[in-house]
């Protein structure tokens, strides 16, 4: 496997064999982190990591894979990055490219990003658009990998809004990877045709099947993998929740659906989760609409299924041999 200088902006990019590739090398520098071997083997070199959109897993995971190789940082926040305001995504990626060794970009349209690896010299990540978030499918693929054993034929059902990155992105790597992919959302609140094309092509040569579904209990029988996201993206309108809930709350991840699932079955969460009222922004919601809980309940979250955190680590260990392999 050989992605020196590939950008990572979409799995659509990547072969399963690329991807697979990109897995092993992720759990071999799990392995060497968790066995204290040292593994800076792109010292003296630096990456830029611009973020229109603030984030925890996503910044923590970058600077600290990035330490561990043996490289510098420079985050860029809202505040302390003029790409697109003041200076052009073009201009932004010749300059960063002559300064850096890559650029990662988290914010909005998937266009940006996009423009910043068409002028950029040097590798571009995606760190979240809002059409495709790369980085976290890839831990959530290694992450189940960790658990059953294997990829293909994994029983794999997203329970929610599947318009947006998380779903489109999870469709695209069960598709290249041979899981067998259901999206259960209500009518009007799928991924868009084109992108279903495409990922029916592709599991059509690796063995996946896609499938939609509007019924939580016709989906949730026999999934090994039930993943859910939060019911409103970040840089959408407060105004929205009402929708949201009053459409989504069927789709809420909950024991009694949990008990539909096959023996074994995991529950997943990209995260942050609206699984409590222990945020500011969770007590204000629930408390607007009269409820404890949004896109999945306290009790599934702190379940013993639920590996929510280990698929949060694993970010770093996925981001990490992204930038290894491409630098």
């Amino acid at each position: 496997m050989n992605l020196k200088g590939r950008d990572f902006l979409t799995l659509l990019d990547f072969t399963p064999e690329e991807i697979g590739g990109l897995i092993d090398l992720a759990a071999d520098l799990k392995a060497k982190k968790k066995a204290g071997i040292p593994h800076k083997m792109l010292d003296g070199k630096n990456i830029a990591l611009i973020f229109e959109k603030t984030s925890t897993r996503t910044r923590c995971s970058f600077e600290v894979a990035a330490r561990d190789l043996g490289m510098g940082t420079t985050y860029l926040d809202p505040a302390g990055s003029q790409v697109g305001k003041k200076e052009s995504i073009a201009d932004t990626a010749r300059v960063l490219s002559g300064i850096y060794d890559g650029i990662e970009y988290r914010g909005y349209g998937q266009e940006i990003v996009e423009e910043l690896a068409r002028y950029s010299s040097v590798p571009v990540y995606n760190g979240l658009t809002n059409e495709f978030h790369p980085t976290q499918v890839l831990a959530d693929l290694l992450t189940i990998k960790e658990r059953f054993g294997k990829l293909r034929e994994v029983n794999f059902v997203f329970m929610g809004d599947a318009r947006y990155n998380m779903a489109n992105s999870l469709m695209i790597g069960c598709s290249k990877m041979g899981l067998d992919f259901t999206a259960c959302a209500p009518e009007g609140y799928f991924p868009s045709e084109e992108l279903t094309c495409k990922c029916r092509d592709i599991a059509a040569k690796s063995g996946a099947t896609i499938k939609f579904e509007t019924d939580p209990a016709v989906a949730a029988k026999d999934a090994e993998v039930i993943y859910t996201d939060v019911w409103l993206s970040m840089g959408e309108p407060a105004d929205a929740w009402e929708e949201r809930i009053r459409v989504l709350s069927p789709y809420q991840v909950t024991s009694s659906l949990f008990e539909k699932a096959a023996r074994g079955a995991v529950f997943m969460h990209c995260l942050p989760a609206f699984h409590d009222i222990k945020t500011t922004v969770g007590k204000e919601i629930c408390d607007k609409f009269n409820r404890d809980s949004m896109e999945v309940t306290d009790e599934v979250f702190e379940s013993e299924y639920s590996i929510v955190f280990e698929e949060a680590e694993n970010r770093m260990h996925t981001i990490k041999a992204v930038m290894a392999a491409t630098l």
